[in-house]
């Protein structure tokens, strides 16, 4: 069985996902859009809705606390090829307050000329910000897209102190 909850965030509403204690699924839309985009083996478990995600929700408040490496012991899985695996494993490695280029990101994913692919990952993201796709910039510190809208993301970059 999967939990569904909702956590309060200063940038918005988190809805989330958890199949025990591995997130599934976390984004400021909506459960039915994190439904949308998850491992179809997945959905097919029933699915309640709970207060909170053992563990999972309290990590997650710590990081809007200000403990900015709380999430990084939350544990994650989602389906997707092995290029955005690997560029998803790479960005859970980018530290709180520091940036990394799609450019920079595709190199260290194993495919230095799969720029665009790099982006396609973050997009693809189900679950921001625990694998922090928002602290994938442009070359030059541009901030490039964000699925969750431009003012998200620099609130985020703001508040782990990589923007003053």
């Amino acid at each position: 069985m999967l939990l569904k909850s909702q956590l309060k965030t200063p940038v918005g509403n988190l809805f989330l996902i958890s199949d025990e204690h591995i997130l599934l699924g976390a984004g400021f839309r909506s459960f039915q859009d994190l439904q949308n985009r998850m491992d179809s083996e997945d959905l097919k478990l029933e699915i309640k809705v709970a207060k909170s995600l053992p563990i999972i929700s309290d990590l997650i408040s710590d990081y809007f606390d200000g403990d900015l490496s709380a999430i990084n012991g939350i544990k994650v899985r989602q389906p997707g090829a092995t290029f955005s695996q690997a560029a998803w494993k790479v960005m859970r490695k980018v530290p709180a307050g520091k940036t990394l280029s799609y450019s920079d990101l595709a190199h260290r994913a194993g495919s230095p000329d799969a720029v665009r692919a790099a982006g396609s990952a973050c997009a693809k993201n189900l679950i921001a910000p625990i694998i922090p796709c928002h602290r994938i910039v442009k070359t030059g510190g541009a901030l490039g897209n964000y699925g969750y809208g431009l003012e998200v993301k620099e609130w985020l970059l703001r508040h782990e102190g990589a923007l003053k």
